[in-house]
């Protein structure tokens, strides 16, 4: 029977069959064979005859998709994960679609939402899919009805909490790190949690004096996701936003920013600092230095979604597939280095190699509109006030 694009179909069957043997017990065995034989015979053609169809209409509908996106011959994506951590994923992906020319932009968080909500107000051709690690602002663009609905084939590879109204699709898990250089900073001074940044940073003023950078939460909104997530889960958040503004930590837009930074010497230590891109860097640098905090880690997710009026709809589908399919999870993990988020792709970098490592610790934002709160206007705005204060000391 017809069903929408990508949609994945699950059929569950039980069959009871009965079978009595009146021969005497000599013949038992041979009866027994023969009756599973043909219990095994009688099933494959129920089965056969019931899957059959739907495999047809699954099998047109992926044709479906395939041949609209060799007529439109193009993909445009607005995203913030870094071009030099997502061209080897690109690249496989074009190997498998050579057809399309995949325009990508690489975007701050914000600038894709106020570009993305510009261009829709204005009429004007905007990105096929966006993908972004801020989860707040893709929520809330999908929630005003901007997201394509699309059941992607790839769903039951996915925690349930990371799918939200077949629109939103949360494609990682990545935790929020802090990282350090291992050059400057003391042993004794690497703190192993969030209560012990706060205890360092009191202790040792002079080791931090200007050395610290975060996110600002006012013009990055993966960074204001993180603050206001920190607050949820961390009672002591607003001590260590004080204890940020009194030795003076440098605010920044972008993850590369600050790494770039803390490489280089200028800043000692980066909090709240996405995992994935220290562990690319450290390829390059092994004065880098990881902590995924013991007392809690948040992991975020890359939600993506196909824009509603999307002039090429069906590479979007091939795009967003591929990301979230076992093939391109594994080359996030084992070439870009961002955790993959399904539970079959083995190795540390993945969703249960860091809840391996770290078990309880590990605190997931959900895709759901709870997490959308933080975003009213009366609420952001008493936030960023009161980071503004903490900041001055």
């Amino acid at each position: 029977y017809p069903t929408s694009p990508g949609r994945k179909i699950n059929f569950q069957y039980k069959f009871d069959i009965a079978l009595v043997s009146v021969l005497p017990s000599h013949r038992l065995g041979i009866q027994n064979r023969e009756a599973k034989m043909k219990k095994l015979w009688i099933i494959g053609l129920l089965m056969g005859a019931l899957i059959a169809p739907a495999a047809r209409a699954m099998s047109a509908e992926s044709a479906s998709t395939l041949a609209g996106a060799k007529k439109e011959g193009k993909l445009i994506i607005y995203s913030s994960t870094d071009s030099a951590s997502v061209e080897p994923l690109l690249q496989d992906f074009k190997s498998l679609y050579p057809f399309l020319q995949v325009e990508y932009n690489d975007l701050n968080t914000t600038e894709i939402y106020n570009r993305f909500t510009a261009e829709s107000a204005s009429g004007a051709g905007t990105a096929d899919l966006l993908w972004s690690s801020a989860m707040d602002l893709q929520l809330q663009l999908a929630h005003k009805g901007n997201a394509l609905s699309y059941a992607s084939p790839e769903i039951s590879g996915l925690p349930k909490w990371a799918v939200w109204q077949n629109q939103a699709y949360g494609t990682t898990f990545e935790p929020v790190s802090i990282a350090y250089n291992k050059r400057l900073l003391p042993a004794d001074a690497v703190p192993q949690s969030h209560a012990d940044l706060i205890r360092l940073m009191k202790a040792k003023p002079d080791v931090f004096k200007d050395k610290i950078a975060t996110f600002d939460p006012e013009k990055s909104g993966v960074g204001f996701l993180m603050m206001t997530q920190d607050a949820k889960v961390f009672p002591q958040f607003w001590d260590l936003a004080k204890e940020l503004g009194a030795v003076g930590a440098k605010l920044y837009t972008s993850t590369g920013a600050m790494l770039e930074k803390v490489g280089s010497g200028e800043h000692t230590l980066a909090y709240n600092i996405i995992g994935s891109y220290v562990l690319l860097r450290q390829k390059k640098d092994p004065s880098l230095g990881l902590v995924l905090p013991k007392d809690y880690t948040l992991t975020f997710s890359r939600i993506a979604f196909i824009s509603k009026t999307a002039r090429n709809p069906n590479a979007a589908k091939l795009l967003l597939d591929y990301i979230l399919s076992k093939r391109g999870q594994t080359v996030m993990s084992e070439k870009s280095l961002v955790y993959s988020i399904r539970s079959d792709v083995p190795g540390a970098v993945t969703a249960a190699g860091l809840t391996k490592e770290l078990g309880k610790a590990v605190k997931p934002i959900e895709v759901n509109t709870d997490i959308l709160a933080g975003l009213e206007q009366t609420k952001r705005l008493a936030f960023m006030k009161q980071w503004k204060e903490a900041l001055k000391r």
